[in-house]
């Protein structure tokens, strides 16, 4: 099980938090403002009314041990930027900071950020995209409890083949293709002969449980 943390609960920061939480993860959800906090804490770990900006108070909440931190504070360009300068001096690998515009992602980019957000950008452009160069798998169907999902390979998976996998038989779900980064290839129904590699993504098909079990793996 991976842990988050959080950092601003307005629409973007609170549905982050609550998806990451019904994925199985563990999620610390902050923020100033009560009643965002009261919220969210059914959908979360643990909920906490805080302001980040401080810095001895963030630093007592134990984040560098997190598997990563959204930073998603409101227009306050400052806000964001304090934040996460604490986190990197703090130790924290990866932070996922939400930005206004480019020369906010530039400057949170300097003080730590890991990768940047651009909600309403990134949106745009998934949408755009599916409308000039539709993709099968946006169309497929899918019941509730059952996911098509990318997910890079557990440590344990590297080095070996589909074959020596058996991952249909051990956890119920179909690996239906493989995007190589090293070269970059896309591979639609790899043999059963192909081998993982640690810069492989596995696209996934299965139920929810199942899925979540393969994402625990380390």
């Amino acid at each position: 099980m991976k842990r988050f943390a959080v950092i601003g609960l307005g629409n973007f920061g609170f549905n982050a938090a609550k998806a990451l939480f019904e994925d199985g993860n563990e999620v610390v959800a902050i923020d100033t403002d009560k009643s965002r906090v009261q919220a969210i804490d059914p959908h979360s770990t643990e909920a906490i009314v805080l302001n980040a900006t401080d810095k001895e108070a963030l630093k007592t909440l134990g984040l560098e041990g997190t598997d990563g931190v959204i930073v998603s504070t409101g227009t306050k360009i400052s806000t964001s930027i304090l934040i996460c300068l604490y986190l990197q001096e703090m130790g924290v690998k990866k932070i996922l900071a939400k930005a206004l515009d480019d020369d906010h992602a530039k400057i949170l980019k300097r003080v730590g950020a890991t990768e940047i957000i651009h909600p309403e950008r990134d949106m745009a452009l998934r949408v755009s995209s599916s409308l000039s160069r539709p993709n099968i798998l946006d169309f497929i169907p899918l019941a509730d409890d059952f996911d098509l999902v990318q997910v890079g390979p557990p440590h344990e998976f590297v080095g070996k083949n589909l074959k020596e996998l058996n991952l249909r038989a051990k956890y119920n779900v179909h690996i239906i293709a493989i995007k190589e980064l090293v070269p970059e290839n896309f591979l639609l129904v790899p043999p059963a002969s192909f081998v993982i590699k640690d810069s492989d993504i596995l696209i996934m098909l299965g139920k929810s449980e199942d899925i979540r079990r393969i994402k625990g793996l380390k």
